[in-house]
């Protein structure tokens, strides 16, 4: 299983419209990210930083994530979202949201 985390920034003055669009995520795309093998997916805020962590359990992340970005309800929602982010300078290829390197991992049924 895949551990991801990301962050991107939420400007200021697309805040409420932002939290109001995740009060009430779109059954279409909570569907997308399913079948896509996205497990715990979650979004934090704090400030003006969004915080993302997912589980991957497929077994091909990128055509997966293609599968995500093909599909057409996806692809509106993120017309909604996409206005409301400022990507990082560093967000590199394929994306808007910058990926976080994990650096510990506290692992459930390891014997201390």
């Amino acid at each position: 299983m895949l551990r991801i985390a990301q962050t991107i920034r939420l400007l200021p003055e697309h805040r409420e419209e932002y939290l109001a669009l995740h009060r009430e995520v779109w059954p279409g795309v909570e569907a997308a990210l399913r079948a896509a093998h996205v497990r715990n997916y979650s979004i934090f805020l704090r400030g003006e930083t969004l915080f993302s962590y997912f589980e991957y359990d497929g077994q091909d992340f990128d055509a997966d994530m293609a599968s995500v970005a093909a599909d057409p309800e996806t692809r509106r929602w993120w017309q909604l979202t996409d206005p409301c982010q400022a990507p990082w300078p560093d967000s590199g290829v394929g994306g808007r949201w910058s990926d976080l390197t994990e650096i510990w991992h506290l692992r459930e049924g390891a014997d201390a």
